[in-house]
């Protein structure tokens, strides 16, 4: 199936641009906090609601214990901004719902705003990202930004989550393995089922479950509708509204809803060539069966099979004979589920048709695929069938990174696992915890303080950047102020914890990335980044996670990304000591592992901390 485009892009008439809404209609204006339409009204009541600011949204901490993110969610950001704008509807529900006190003057202004003046710089989307390192830049009228506050943050905190869950799961289970995302019925409502998809997708899973059918995205909502009906797996709708592809099989329903072959009304079957017709599909499998049981290899291996399985499977053959994948636990594996499979998949090779292999959904899954292995090599020694030796095996059933790493230990013959439950609903943490803070006002710099120093912001409007050693991994990622002159190749560069004076290094960058963007130039003349294909933003995510050393990587105590040890009180080449074990090995890194900052930026922060903060007195 080809990947489509992740959204229209906006396309620039005068200066306005157009493009299609968010992909869920529930995003609107009014998908925000109430206290969002307090300040609004109170930055109108006081003649501050045009003053010009600037947000960072950013997040404190990676989740599920790592040191990596994946940034997703910037196009439905988009698709928001562009059409932001309230319909009378919602500002006669906004008029209701404030205090009577509130003036009429101020739904009027309401019913003026737009996006049309905010700007907006960001990560690309599917890129890796760290704590503290802005992943939106949002400029604009103050009154305007704060309104798109709640909604900005609930588009990219979900979708960066799983993103990353999914990257975390690509990374156990190997490059080599096929990753099927499951999770449509288990996930926390239609839009949890439709996003999870796409940014699992993004993530590096390869496709989303569907029942029986392959480039299911034509079918349009009519199908999903009796898929869902039929109780199948799938997620046709992600499939059509992204071009995600598609695979799967049956359910134990339809195993189970067979009695005997005696069912079975039409039993003919085309050659993949059309070259022929097998009048008795259903005496061919019959006999491949009785081959397969009397075969010297295989005696003793199993006696009668389940005739009702054998049924289902002959029937879901007779339907797809092209994409014949047989779940095989519905009665029993060894004994019934893969000599019915093995019977049907050689009656469809005989008529030229490969089928696609067998899922495991319960049981011990590394004992079950190895036998399966040793079951398929046999039939492909035994009767000669190119291939049959190789045929795929997937499984699913409740898996996650510990199953994963546990059959891994434990030697498997998996080629694909399905995952839903602990991918989609992100079982292992709840939230990623983005954040969105004022740094500056009118061009004055603005800091927010806490006791806990993790949660101080970083001022002022800035600029970030990648650092990469001459390997081509990623060395550190710093700030620095929007108007300082950007970091060199070869150029020394002293970074700087932001909170933390004696955790500073010098890095020699060997390539320098800047890492904002302009996806939304407002009324500036600014170039706009184009938001990729889905496809693209994949082929990123990918390539970046690539990028990083393994261990940063790895599931249990990863070290942690740009890193200044405290325990090195001088300076000293950051990129010699990059290659040295016994460094990394002793780094401790504080307070959330934060960003790095230049000497410039870091002089400022203490500056305006010490401006800002209330002198105590003591008596």
């Amino acid at each position: 199936m080809e990947a489509k485009e992740n959204g229209p892009n906006g396309k620039h008439s005068g200066r306005v641009q157009v493009m299609d809404g968010p992909t869920n209609p529930m995003v609107t204006p009014l998908l925000t906090d109430l206290y969002q339409f307090t300040m609004a009204y109170a930055y109108w009541k006081a003649g501050k609601h045009h003053e010009r600011a600037v947000f960072d949204l950013y997040f404190r901490k990676n989740p599920f214990g790592g040191e990596y993110t994946i940034f997703a969610g910037l196009e439905e950001c988009i698709r928001f901004i562009a059409n932001f704008k309230f319909t009378e509807e919602e500002i006669s529900f906004i008029h209701q719902t404030l205090p009577s006190s509130c003036e009429d003057g101020f739904y009027d202004y309401l019913r003026g705003i737009d996006c049309a003046d905010v700007e907006v710089y960001s990560v690309s989307e599917g890129s890796v990202v760290f704590p503290k390192v802005p992943l939106l830049r949002v400029e604009g009228p103050i009154a305007v930004v704060q309104l798109l506050e709640t909604p900005l943050v609930n588009l990219i905190n979900y979708p960066s989550l799983v993103a990353t869950n999914a990257a975390r799961h690509r990374f156990v289970a190997g490059k080599s393995k096929m990753l099927l995302e499951f999770g449509l019925r288990r996930a926390q409502g239609p839009d949890g089922g439709i996003g999870a998809s796409k940014y699992c997708y993004i993530g590096g899973f390869d496709a989303t479950r569907i029942s029986g059918f392959k480039g299911g995205a034509a079918f349009g909502l009519t199908v999903l509708v009796t898929l869902v009906i039929e109780n199948l797996l799938c997620n046709v709708a992600a499939g059509k509204l992204f071009g995600i592809p598609l695979r799967g099989t049956h359910s134990h329903a339809f195993v189970s809803s067979f009695m005997s072959p005696d069912e079975i009304i039409d039993k003919s079957l085309h050659s993949s060539d059309g070259s022929n017709v097998c009048e008795d599909f259903v005496s061919r499998v019959q006999t491949w069966l009785s081959k397969i049981q009397w075969s010297i290899s295989l005696r003793g291996v199993f006696g009668e099979t389940n005739q009702s399985e054998l049924a289902a499977f002959t029937s879901y053959a007779l339907a797809f004979p092209a994409n014949f994948l047989a779940l095989v636990d519905t009665y029993d594996v060894i004994r019934s589920g893969i000599p019915n499979f093995c019977a049907v998949a050689l009656a469809l090779s005989d008529l030229g048709y490969k089928a696609a292999g067998i899922r495991l959904d319960s049981g011990d899954l590394a004992y079950l695929s190895c036998e399966t292995r040793k079951f398929f090599v046999a039939i492909e020694k035994e009767f000669g069938v190119p291939g049959f030796g190789s045929m795929s095996i997937t499984a699913s059933n409740d898996l996650n990174e510990e199953t994963l790493d546990a059959l891994n230990k434990q030697g498997h013959e998996v080629d694909a696992f399905g995952i839903g439950t602990y991918l989609v609903t992100c079982y292992a943490q709840a939230a990623l915890g983005c954040v969105f803070k004022l740094v500056e006002i009118n061009n004055q710099p603005r800091i927010k303080l806490s006791e806990d120093v993790s949660k101080v912001s970083i001022p002022c409007k800035k600029r970030c950047y990648r650092l990469y050693g001459k390997e081509g991994y990623p060395l550190v990622d710093i700030m620095t102020g929007e108007n300082e002159p950007p970091p060199k190749v070869g150029e020394r560069i002293l970074c700087r914890h932001p909170f933390n004076e004696s955790k500073r290094a010098y890095v020699v960058p060997q390539r320098v990335e800047e890492l904002l963007k302009c996806y939304w130039p407002g009324k500036t003349d600014k170039a706009r980044e184009d938001l990729p294909p889905l496809k693209d933003i994949r082929e990123r995510c990918i390539k970046q996670l690539e990028q990083m050393r393994p261990d940063h990587m790895r599931r249990l105590n990863p070290t942690p990304y740009k890193v200044l040890d405290s325990s090195l009180n001088f300076h000293t080449d950051f990129q010699l000591l990059a290659t040295t074990n016994s460094y990394w090995k002793r780094l401790n890194y504080l307070n959330g592992k934060q960003v790095s900052v230049s000497a410039k930026l870091y002089d400022f922060i203490h500056f305006l901390w010490l401006n800002e903060a209330p002198v105590g007195e003591l008596q």
